[in-house]
């Protein structure tokens, strides 16, 4: 498996601050990709000097808004554009542009002559913003009839099965002289593991690039691909696990497993893998062989359907957030409880849960394993929830009582105050004032005595902490929860401890 070169796409509006940008990242970067789309205009004049300035194999794009790009000018104007940057070639090939990126439909004979005569390799292109691709392999031989160019694949998925699908077409090609990604936070995969699908490139960019477009694409930023997913180790040897869920934004798990690789000089990645349905995630687990991953919402629950050996307090809770290959079997785990009850009791300064009368509210595949936790700690408590139902359901197991999560159950609350749980996704990314729509238990008065703690932990204080803090309440979010878990997790899946 050879390395995948790492290209960082330059969305300055100016030369000088795509210079910048190279010189900020040099050490994590193969080639940089000139966007003269993004450039202004008075500075498209100057692109030609551009590769002697960067001191780095450069790219020459000027991308079609058609094909998510800025230039909307005309293709004559664009002709034009791509005419003058690639003209009075330098005998020192470095001072000329090492490719060019020239889309599927985009053929000027005059152009193609010069990147002949001029030893530019031309990138043949495809881009669907929209919709994925399938039949990836035809695509392939048909952009590249000639031989002598680098075919470029980029699509939206609509589903993860979409970079399954391009996994196993890529799994079929016997060198690296393509390039396929896929778009979008489902295709980030297809970034981190380039070097699976033979790629002969990867994109990448600064990380405040997503303010000049590029956000719906899901760079990763050259830092992050090389610190935290070790982006030029990944070979035939490294073992994948990784996280799923729906939507998962904003996790903070990548960091914290693959940090333990690198302390621990194991040869793995962790990444993240967005699945609407959990059918899904198990079919790309299966097909490009991941070792082991972490389940987040809403997938806790379906988890115990599609597992062949379940771990005993996986049966009890309910759910579970932690699926292991073994032999060809899939062992489910729940690392919630523990991680949970370690970092509720370390926020308590206590030993255990006895006499303390807890409200938890939701009735999820966290809440599921919150509430076995607080039951085998000795705590009492009360299940809220928007559906009476799933409250009742859950509270039954454990002798708890359980009350609707709406204002009419607020003296029901105050009777269960010692500790409140926040276990829902309300407030999750939200910095807004405490509202219905973000703080659960909007309606509730803190008294000042309460322990608050909400296993979300982006933002770093919630709504519900926020207002609960200001009535003198102590509270805590789920970091520790998240890292505890984590660790355990970390454990099952290499077998050393974190």
């Amino acid at each position: 498996m050879e390395r995948s070169q790492i290209c960082f796409t330059l969305t300055g509006k100016t030369l000088k601050e795509d210079l910048e940008l190279i010189d900020k990242y040099r050490s994590y970067i193969d080639i940089a990709e000139l966007r003269v789309d993004y450039l202004d205009h008075d500075e498209r004049l100057y692109v030609r000097k551009f590769p002697s300035m960067a001191g780095i194999p450069c790219v020459l794009t000027i991308r079609r808004e058609v094909d998510g790009g800025k230039f909307v000018e005309g293709e004559a104007s664009r002709t034009v554009l791509f005419a003058r940057a690639l003209s009075f070639a330098d005998e020192e090939k470095t001072r000329n542009f090492a490719y060019v990126d020239f889309e599927e439909d985009y053929h000027i004979p005059s152009l193609e002559d010069a990147t002949l005569a001029f030893d530019t390799k031309v990138i043949r292109s495809f881009h669907d913003m929209k919709n994925p691709v399938s039949n990836i392999i035809t695509r392939l031989s048909k952009m590249n009839a000639s031989g002598f160019e680098i075919p470029k694949i980029a699509f939206m998925p609509h589903s993860l099965d979409d970079v399954t699908n391009l996994f196993q077409e890529a799994s079929k090609l016997h060198d690296n002289n393509h390039i396929l990604i896929a778009m979008g936070p489902m295709g980030v995969p297809s970034r981190i593991l380039s070097s699976k699908l033979k790629n002969f490139m990867t994109y990448t960019s600064a990380p405040d690039a997503s303010a000049q477009g590029l956000s719906k694409l899901a760079h990763i930023d050259p830092v992050t691909l090389n610190e935290i997913y070790r982006f030029k180790e990944i070979n035939e040897e490294t073992k994948i696990y990784g996280i799923t869920g729906w939507p998962l934004a904003g996790t903070s798990s990548p960091q914290l497993h693959n940090t333990g690789y690198t302390r621990h000089n194991m040869k793995a990645v962790y990444i993240p893998f967005p699945a609407e349905k959990f059918s899904q995630a198990m079919n790309f687990a299966g097909k490009i062989g991941i070792d082991g991953f972490s389940i987040t919402v809403p997938h806790k629950e379906e988890v115990l359907g599609n597992s062949n050996v379940i771990d005993n307090p996986v049966l009890e809770i309910g759910a579970s957030n932690t699926m292991v290959r073994k032999d060809d079997k899939w062992y489910c785990y729940n690392t919630d409880a523990e991680g949970f009850l370690r970092s509720l009791l370390e926020f308590a300064q206590l030993k255990n849960l006895k006499h303390k009368k807890v409200s938890i509210l939701g009735a999820g595949g966290a809440a599921k394993a919150i509430a076995y936790a607080v039951y085998k700690s000795g705590g009492d408590a009360c299940i809220f929830n928007r559906t009476i139902s799933k409250a009742r359901a859950l509270a039954e197991k454990y002798g708890f009582k359980y009350a609707a999560l709406a204002p009419e159950s607020s003296s029901m609350v105050r009777k269960y105050s010692d500790i409140i749980i926040q276990t829902t996704s309300k407030g999750m990314h939200s910095t807004d004032p405490s509202g219905p729509d973000n703080d659960p238990l909007y309606f509730y008065d803190f008294s000042g005595d309460e322990l608050v703690f909400d296993i979300v932990y982006m933002p770093e204080v919630t709504p519900i902490m926020a207002r609960a803090k200001k009535a003198g309440c102590s509270v805590n979010n789920g970091y520790y929860m998240l890292r505890y878990q984590g660790y355990k997790q970390f454990e099952l899946f290499t077998g050393v401890e974190y």
